[in-house]
């Protein structure tokens, strides 16, 4: 009788962290929905999320080769070279060989790419300040570590 209140008690708590789980998940690609809607439709013409944030990537932390930018991406290889490929096309990044491994190869932000990402980055500054206003900038700076983790 006690093994079988036990289990009853446990699986009413597995059930009640299982929907806190999901609310939680719930609320999280909401917001992640609503945010990129939003992002997307100010950025400059042509411009896709993904090669803004490529961008952002190479102007802050250099040259990088497509695998390492797959990796941070958490995207295939594929979908990389194809992202890399439209911003060349564009001219906002400078492809080169890797001259100890023909195989590999280097990107980094070409000049106009830098203009594209700041012109990117102005447009969507105001969604980003009136998202934080919204919400309070201290609420904001005190959920950043827990959204980190």
């Amino acid at each position: 009788m006690i093994a079988a209140m036990t289990w009853f008690v446990m699986a009413e708590m597995r059930a009640v962290d299982d929907q806190l789980a999901i609310a939680l998940f719930s609320e999280i690609f909401v917001a992640d929905q609503l945010a990129r809607s939003r992002v997307a439709k100010a950025l400059p013409k042509g411009m896709e999320l993904s090669h803004f944030s490529v961008l952002k990537l190479l102007a802050r932390g250099g040259e990088k080769s497509p695998a390492e930018l797959a990796r941070v991406f958490n995207v295939t290889r594929g979908a990389m070279t194809n992202t890399i490929g439209k911003l060349e096309w564009a001219g906002y990044v400078h492809v080169r060989p890797d001259w100890d491994d023909a195989r590999r190869k280097f990107v980094s932000i070409s000049p106009s790419g830098i203009k594209a990402r700041d012109a990117a980055f102005s447009a969507i500054e105001p969604i980003l300040n009136e998202a934080v206003n919204a919400i309070g900038r201290e609420r904001v700076r005190s959920a950043l570590p827990v959204i980190r983790e």
